[in-house]
């Protein structure tokens, strides 16, 4: 059983990830109290001890065992907590546990870990105890994996009318190969994630992008024909993907784990990576991309997010924005029927070939959702990371069969989330009263002449030359050039990009400035100890000292404190707003 705890109030923050073992007993009374997600988080932070501490006897009749007893049901990354009560619990108790917190709160979600186990591609290392935080990647202890998502929406031939298998399969290769160096690029916090990580060389392939690519071929989500092409795209990209890790094994060498896995003593193929393709959700990397998530259903037609601290803004779903601006019936009404909730089969100016193909997650059946999972699983080497959304309105007794239905088609884990089961849900259906912004702005037209002023500043890429403009309304430009010794010229000019769009806009310098200033670079912040006139933080940090100073505020460079050191390392300390900070080990006395 997994459970995942996310405590957030509009952004994700990070997961409590419990993988608990069914062979030991247990107590649940707590879990099982708690149906608020931010009560169960608490719980488990204020009640867990660390493992070294789990008591060593079994016996239920010991001192130590009834002190320190199994707080969860099972698995792989214990969880010892402080309780005084014990009781023995059926597998049918647990089992309805599990799906009446599932219904309650989206937790927990489910793992197979025997499923998981049977395609252990290192068997001979151990078994696989854990996964990452969404499932989609089981794993050794200690042992890391890095993930890509290919946008198979983009990889279609001239007409649309089928994906260009050839550039596919190009892609798929060239992003093994990518994934590959990663593993050699990365450097590891300690020596037996390295060891393991070098050792297997995981990398996990994946795609997103899938039902955009269903929609534009004209196939509903929940359809036999979506399993079909599900099933010949997973199958597609992982043949590829691993040929592209053979190649790269008769070149580079199999990974140093090979001898005795499941490459050696099964398949006799020499390989690069253990393993190779993953399906993960991609809800972050999707949002950059402009494209629906991992395998999932477009999840509403305007979906309304919550971000940034508790704020909600509405995105119409980018595809249909693509197509309706295209092909030119996306005018304001529609995109207002939209946003009231109208159907786009009863909007007359969308056509039938996409009306009929738009569904949404709320509008499939589990059953699809399912068979879905199952179709990529079948050709994936490590597992899926899916979540089957249901209506508020879903039963216990729906989330039992979900659960159920997973097993039974071999999933390897599953997860449910219940519309409105949690409070702060970070993304909903658009509510009809909600409207979308009209008054977008525009940044102001640039004149042929502006006045400025270009400071030189040295930093940890080199000499940055900085000149701020001004028009008859105010600051309206900057512009960054390094000397011929710098570095990294690419990251500034977008920086002053955005910066110079925002002025147009009229926002504040000094909001810009409040944003910009004691951002850290590691090259400028290294620097600094040996160059003593570099008086900025990184590149972002000297564009705003540079505006400020062009302000007429008297520019502060970063000072460094002559009385005290670091209790840490030793290293001198220096004073950022108010506080004492260490740049050699990021000691800060305010904590």
């Amino acid at each position: 059983m997994v459970i995942e705890v996310k405590h957030f109030e509009g952004q994700k923050e990070k997961p409590w990830y419990v993988i608990m073992n069914d062979d030991d007993k247990f107590t649940l009374e707590k879990f099982t109290s708690k149906q608020d997600a931010y009560e169960f988080y608490q719980t488990i932070k204020n009640n867990c001890i660390p493992l070294e501490n789990r008591p060593t006897s079994r016996n239920s009749d010991s001192p130590e065992f009834s002190e320190y007893t199994n707080h969860y049901l099972s698995g792989y990354v214990k969880v010892v907590c402080k309780l005084n009560t014990w009781r023995n619990y059926t597998v049918k108790d647990i089992w309805e546990m599990i799906v009446r917190n599932a219904h309650a709160t989206a937790e927990p979600g489910i793992c197979f870990i025997d499923r998981a186990n049977e395609d252990n591609p290192t068997p001979n290392l151990g078994r696989i105890e854990a996964s990452n935080p969404c499932g989609e990647q089981p794993l050794l202890p200690y042992e890391a994996c890095n993930l890509g998502s290919i946008n198979v929406a983009k990889v279609f031939n001239e007409d649309r009318s089928d994906l260009n298998w050839d550039s596919l399969a190009e892609t798929v290769k060239c992003s093994v190969r990518f994934l590959d160096n990663v593993i050699d690029a990365n450097h590891f916090p300690i020596p037996e994630i390295e060891r393991i990580t070098h050792g297997n060389r995981k990398v996990g392939l994946g795609i997103m992008g899938f039902a955009d690519t269903l929609i534009l071929l004209g196939i509903r989500y929940g359809s036999d024909e979506a399993i079909h092409f599900a099933k010949k795209s997973a199958s597609f990209i992982q043949e590829h993907a691993h040929k592209a890790s053979e190649e790269l094994a008769k070149k580079r060498g199999c990974f140093p784990n090979w001898q005795g896995s499941i490459w050696d003593t099964n398949y006799h193929r020499p390989m690069r990576n253990a393993a190779v393709t993953t399906i993960a959700p991609t809800g972050t990397i999707s949002l950059i991309a402009g494209c629906s998530s991992g395998i999932e259903p477009i999840f509403d037609i305007v979906p309304k997010r919550r971000a940034l601290d508790g704020q909600e803004f509405l995105q119409l779903t980018p595809l249909i924005e693509e197509l309706g601006t295209k092909e030119g019936w996306l005018s304001e009404n529609v995109r207002n029927r939209l946003l009231e909730g109208v159907p786009p089969t009863e909007i007359s100016e969308i056509p039938k070939r996409l009306s009929e193909v738009l569904i949404t997650a709320h509008q499939i059946s589990p059953e699809w959702h399912v068979r879905i999972q199952v179709a990529f699983q079948k050709y994936t080497d490590n597992a899926v990371s899916k979540t089957v959304n249901l209506p508020a309105s879903a039963t216990v007794e729906d989330v039992d069969k979900v659960y159920r239905r997973a097993y039974e088609l071999r999933c390897k884990g599953i997860t449910v989330y219940r519309d409105q089961s949690r409070q702060n849900q970070v993304i909903t259906s658009a509510s009809k009263e909600t409207k979308f912004a009209t008054n977008l702005l525009s940044p102001r037209p640039r004149p042929k002449k502006t006045t400025g002023k270009t400071i030189k500043s040295r930093t940890g890429c080199g000499t940055l030359f900085i000149t701020v403009n001004k028009d008859i309304n105010g600051l309206c430009e900057v512009f960054a050039n390094l000397g011929k010794a710098g570095g990294g010229p690419s990251q500034s000019e977008a920086t002053c990009r955005i910066i110079s769009a925002a002025l147009r806009c009229g926002v504040d310098a000094k909001v810009l400035i409040e944003q910009l200033k004691n951002i850290r670079c590691l090259s400028t912040v290294t620097r600094r100890k040996e160059d003593k006139d570099i008086d900025v933080l990184s590149c972002p940090d000297a564009i705003a000292r540079a505006i400020e100073e062009v302000l007429g505020e008297n520019r502060e460079s970063v000072k460094t404190s002559s009385i005290n050191k670091c209790p840490e390392c030793g290293h001198p300390l220096r004073r950022e707003e108010g506080c004492n900070v260490c740049d050699n080990c990021s000691y800060r006395k305010c904590g």
